[in-house]
Formats: C-alpha cells, structure tokens, sequence
C-alpha cells in the first residue's frame, strides 16, 4: 500500500493511468522493484482506496499505474481512542506502531505526571510530529484504510474532559477490580483505553478519571510496560466486535 494525498486521490477514477511520484513512487519502483503487472494499492489514509496494477516503471521514482476500481472504507464501529502516556526513548514509536496496526483510530500523547520522558517547548510538535509519521508508516504496513488520527499533547485535565465526554472509558491499571476482557464493549460510539506510564498511573490521576465517569480495570496477572500494554488492551476490546469479525 502506497499513501498519496486525498486531494490527488479524490480526482482519479476507474480505467485512468496514475503516476506515483515522489518518496513513494521511489520505494514502489526502486526499493520495493514492483514489476509490470504487479498489483498496487493506494491510500489517501481517510478510508478511500485505489486498487490497480502495474504498467510501466519510467523512472528510480515513478510508477505507472493503471485504476481498475475504488472503494470506500465504512467508517469504524465502534471508534477506539487511546490516550498513550508518553513512553521513553525508542518505545514511543513501539507504541505507536503497535496501536497502529492493531487498529487504533485516535492516539492522544498524554503527560502523565509520572512520564520520564517530557515534552516541552519546541520538542512538543517535535514528538507529535514524529508520533504521526510513525502512524503513516505503520498504517501503510498494515494496510489500512484509515491512518489513525494523532490527537495535540494532552494535560490530565485534557483527559479527564475526554472521559467526561465519552463513554465508555477504561483505565488499564493492576489494581482494578474487574477484567478488560469481562466489560461489555458497545457496538457503536468511541471508546477511551487509557494507558499510564511505566511508573503507574498516579493516585491523584486515578481518582480524577474515576470522577469523570472512567473505569479502572486490569488485563491480566502480569504487568505490561506502557509501550505494549496499549496493543494488547485494543486487541481485546477490538476482538469483541464486529470490526474482527
């Protein structure tokens, strides 16, 4: 799967050539070496998809591609959303990769009060940034649709509007009392996992989602790091729904 942009990918339509350019178009042609009659993929990461095939390799980073249909992916149901305590070092983009091909549609980068890695000053959009291309990656990988949205750095006072605002809402922690794999996962809506910090969520963080209508529960009898926690959390929620059917 190849992304291009949904204004280009908005104007194609069936029996066209395309030519794929770019970064693109020289992993398609130079590094991944597709050959005439190969079937391509491409995405504009917002659900719309062009399926064809090969026709001609012109250049190190062109790719000649002839349309044969478009489809629209539906939208998800129900939406998960993941607030992600910032991990530390390479695990953040783990994180992210991992989220992104489980099937994650919203990640939001939390500042927990116990994260050791801190974003501040200009390294805020430096790790959004960084977090959102990762995405991009990750979805192309995974063949998906849908790049999952990457949502600004979020305060605990930002979380605590989201849960307030959704339900239902899960707080991955040791100590719940109830199982993840036990609650009822709704078929439709957003759903809010949320996913604390290698050093645990903070009492004073739990005690405010808890007020704002989220529920604390556990996974299993190990404890997870941050960076792979998050994965395994959506892979259960997502496995009681239609979307794994």
């Amino acid at each position: 799967m190849f992304h291009v942009e949904p204004s280009t990918l908005a104007r194609l339509s069936a029996g066209e050539h395309f030519t794929l350019t770019g970064d693109e178009g020289f992993h398609a042609a130079t590094v991944q070496r597709l050959e005439v009659g190969e079937q391509v993929m491409l995405a504009d990461g917002l659900g719309r998809l062009v399926h064809g095939h090969v026709v001609e390799s012109p250049a190190k980073d062109q790719l000649v591609i002839r349309i044969v249909a478009i489809t629209e992916a539906p939208p998800p149901a129900p939406r998960l959303i993941v607030v992600q305590a910032i991990p530390k070092g390479d695990r953040a983009e783990l994180a992210v990769e991992m989220l992104t091909e489980v099937g994650v549609d919203v990640i939001v980068p939390w500042a927990a009060s116990r994260c050791v890695a801190v974003w501040r000053g200009e390294k805020i959009e430096r790790g959004v940034e960084k977090w959102k291309a990762t995405a991009r990656e990750s979805a192309k990988q995974a063949r998906r649709p849908r790049t999952p949205q990457l949502s600004a750095l979020a305060t605990t006072d930002d979380v605590v509007r989201l849960i307030r605002n959704t339900a239902p809402a899960w707080v991955l922690h040791e100590d719940g009392d109830a199982r993840l794999s036990s609650v009822p996962v709704p078929p439709n809506g957003d759903i809010v996992l949320v996913v604390g910090p290698e050093g645990g969520v903070a009492p004073q963080e739990l005690q405010a989602f808890a007020a704002a209508g989220a529920e604390v529960v556990r996974l299993g009898p190990s404890v997870l790091r941050t960076s792979t926690a998050g994965a395994v959390a959506a892979g259960i929620v997502l496995s009681r729904t239609t979307r794994w059917a």
